[in-house]
């Protein structure tokens, strides 16, 4: 499995999704889905969002500038 790090491609808002997505050898796509989904229940699902998107690392040659 691939190391969990937010990938320089395919990144939509922070890249979380992408890398969970590469982590269990899913679609970036399916795994946005799944998280707008269970963003419909109860829990803290975009505080855990933000919480991957500022300790995950991004990946080796990223810039620091987000634009």
């Amino acid at each position: 499995m691939a190391a969990l790090a937010r990938p320089l491609n395919g990144r939509v808002i922070g890249g979380v999704c992408a890398a969970l997505a590469r982590r269990f050898g899913i679609s970036a796509w399916t795994m946005r889905l799944i998280f707008l989904v269970s963003c419909l229940l109860p829990g803290p699902q975009f505080l855990l969002y933000l919480g991957l998107w500022i300790f995950l690392p991004a990946e080796k040659g990223a810039s620091t500038t987000a634009w």
